[in-house]
């Protein structure tokens, strides 16, 4: 049996048929390569053969890893292992589709229990601090500062950002059109605040950006007029968080407009139609910050706090 073959007709049944993000795609292809790379070398079973027991042992080899060098002993977090049978449990449903099993061994395997972490939040004090230190003297300052604003001001995911092209923003109307997971459009309305300055970046940062041939489409660009990547963002958003002080990632940003919408007094519904969840719970997590910042203001201003 052509493993290969089975692992790339795997990559375009996410692409195509379930219509993943392309990070999804190569996260799942990456661990059921790795898992029968495992499955090879310690147990020589047939992708018919294969049960719980061979999962659970490979499992429980990235749980506890020893490095060989130091002795070590290192291992994936639970959120990782979590993510590595998600994509196991969706491998062997590709498998029963192809007729190769009759059954996923991977349901019978128990989901780690994980930790509900709360997003990292900056206060509305500390996302002012952090655009202000931007220097928007040169055109990748104004690149940044429009590029963090839109973030922050519209709840954008990195790769939602990093991929905006003209086709997707409509600065006289007021709107963006952002493509989200599973390729799915939905549109989004711009502030005057982040209007004005993408308005400011595209009329006189971009221009001295672009090289002779622009042919990508893509709004944010680097100093050699290609598409900015996103190690590229990460990069010019650490610089600046640590000028100022502050320990925060790109995604901060998305939590924070989530967080404050809610503080403001949006409902869920309409922060999550902003943020492109297709559940509702996954939206939920952020009403629990809301809740820790009453409890905060109820102990600091009410008399019997």
């Amino acid at each position: 049996m052509d493993v290969d073959r089975i692992l790339s007709d795997y990559a375009d049944y996410l692409k195509i048929d379930l219509r993943l993000s392309l990070n999804t795609v190569e996260a799942y292809t990456r661990g059921c390569t790795d898992f029968l790379g495992f499955i090879n070398r310690k147990e020589g079973a047939a992708l018919a053969d294969i049960s719980a027991r061979e999962i659970i042992s490979y499992l429980n080899e990235k749980r506890v890893s020893i490095n060989s060098e130091d002795g070590r002993v290192t291992g994936l977090s639970q959120r990782t292992i979590s993510r590595i049978l998600s994509s196991l449990r969706s491998f062997f449903s590709f498998l029963i589709l192809e007729k190769i099993r009759v059954d996923n061994p991977a349901k019978t395997v128990d989901m780690p229990k994980l930790n509900k972490k709360l997003p990292e939040v900056m206060s509305i004090e500390e996302v002012d601090r952090f655009l202000s230190e931007i220097d928007i003297e040169k055109p990748s300052g104004l690149r940044d500062r429009a590029l963090f604003e839109l973030i922050y001001s519209c709840g954008l995911r990195v790769s939602e950002a990093v991929t905006l092209s003209f086709g997707g923003l409509f600065l006289e109307e007021g709107l963006l059109r952002v493509r989200g997971k599973g390729d799915k459009d939905r549109f989004i309305p711009l502030g005057d605040e982040v209007k004005y300055w993408l308005n400011l970046y595209l009329s006189e940062g971009r221009p001295r950006l672009v090289k002779k041939t622009d042919n990508s489409g893509r709004i944010f660009l680097n100093y050699r007029g290609q598409p900015l990547t996103r190690k590229g963002m990460w990069k010019r958003f650490h610089a600046i968080a640590v000028k100022i002080g502050v320990e925060a990632k790109i995604h901060t940003l998305r939590h924070s407009f989530a967080t404050h919408m809610l503080q403001g007094g949006a409902d869920l519904r309409s922060v999550q139609e902003l943020l492109g969840h297709t559940d509702i719970s996954t939206t939920q997590i952020y009403t629990h910050l809301s809740r820790d910042d009453l409890k905060e203001n109820h102990l600091r201003f009410h008399p019997r706090g």
